[in-house]
């Protein structure tokens, strides 16, 4: 990768994340919760992400535009879709190891 031009290493990398996101929006039966436990991160950080990438080109784009961009729908209505109780336990992981970002 150290030999590539930007543009090509941009495009890249690009296409990873639009890969992972459409593997996150294929794979609804992994919770968000679970992603924060093991990785660190969720659907929702990617969209954080997303919108901090486009505020620093002095671009605008919603909370609600950038989820919807990783969710490839409407976040409320993935959450009623797909978006499980989480259990006492996965929430005690998620306090005892992560803080939101």
């Amino acid at each position: 990768m150290n030999t590539l031009d930007e543009k090509t290493r941009t495009e890249l990398e690009a296409a990873a994340f639009r890969r992972l996101a459409e593997h996150l929006r294929e794979r609804v039966d992994v919770q968000n919760i679970d992603l924060m436990n093991l990785a660190g991160f969720c659907r929702n950080c990617l969209s954080n992400w997303l919108q901090e990438a486009a505020a620093a080109r002095s671009i605008t784009i919603s909370k609600d535009d950038a989820r919807a961009h990783v969710y490839g729908m409407p976040y409320e209505q993935w959450k009623a879709r797909h978006q499980r109780e989480a259990s006492p336990a996965r929430l005690a992981a998620l306090a005892a190891s992560h803080t939101h970002r």
